[in-house]
């Protein structure tokens, strides 16, 4: 007689555990490559706190964009600009009121040796290197942001011939990291924690040489009936997020 108590409470809280993992769900996200590292932190705590499980995978905004168009699964688009969202938002391909600007960006010129790039960028008028890294202009906002840095500087010319393109902004910052590159244009993000460059040495380019590197995210079609996707858009508006942003030299 005494078992029958224990065993419903057991019974309940079997229930419950089996309820809780129905209601977990996965989101397939696409992520520019600049927000690489902030994001694989986000989607840690994310899963920690709500129990959905986050699917990124990173690349150039444009490469997604067409990845997207073509019909990739996902659901979550977190872009290196504004543009994109908001095509994409415009050719119907987004949940309508979820886009949101997440963070806005800062460029860098960096060097992975240390005290080779000076704190005011004058080392790309010394001409004092072979090679240049930048993302594809083309399809990674971050790498169009070099190039009107490069032609605020009058130097787009004379660097032309030594420039050394990356498919995104993760590839321009592997060639400087590996030396195939002496320096190059990266996202502050990839190479900035906790108030500190990581290695080597850099220059922050002052955000009046460029355009505003503002990213914005949105739920993309695919993802309006999924509550984790709608979750995952929450969580990058809260304060958590929020401070993780900050810590990789974004502002939220």
């Amino acid at each position: 007689m005494q078992r029958r108590p224990r065993l419903r409470l057991m019974s309940l809280l079997t229930l419950a555990v089996l309820s809780g993992q129905a209601h977990a769900e996965t989101v397939h996200v696409a992520v520019a490559a600049n927000f690489t590292a902030p994001m694989q932190a986000i989607a840690a705590d994310f899963e920690k706190a709500s129990g959905h499980q986050v699917l990124a995978a990173y690349g150039a905004t444009g490469q997604l964009y067409a990845q997207i168009k073509n019909g990739a699964p996902f659901e979550v688009f977190l872009a290196a600009d504004a543009s994109t969202p908001a095509k994409l938002e415009n050719e119907g391909e987004s949940v309508p009121g979820s886009r949101f600007t997440y963070a806005t960006g800062a460029l860098a010129l960096w060097s992975s040796q240390a005290g080779f790039v000076d704190d005011s960028g004058q080392v790309l008028k010394s001409g004092q290197f072979q090679h240049l890294a930048i993302a594809n202009p083309k399809t990674a906002p971050y790498g169009l942001a070099a190039m009107q840095t490069l032609v605020k500087l009058g130097l787009n010319q004379a660097v032309a011939k030594k420039l050394v393109e990356g498919q995104n902004i993760a590839q321009a910052q592997q060639f400087v990291a590996s030396g195939n590159a002496e320096l190059g244009f990266v996202a502050l993000s990839q190479i900035y924690k906790d108030g500190k460059i990581i290695g080597g040495s850099a220059w922050r380019v002052p955000a009046e040489m460029h355009d505003p590197i503002r990213q914005d995210a949105l739920i993309l079609a695919k993802g309006k009936d999924n509550p984790a996707a709608k979750a995952l858009i929450g969580y990058l508006q809260g304060d958590k997020a929020a401070e993780v942003i900050r810590a990789y030299g974004y502002q939220p």
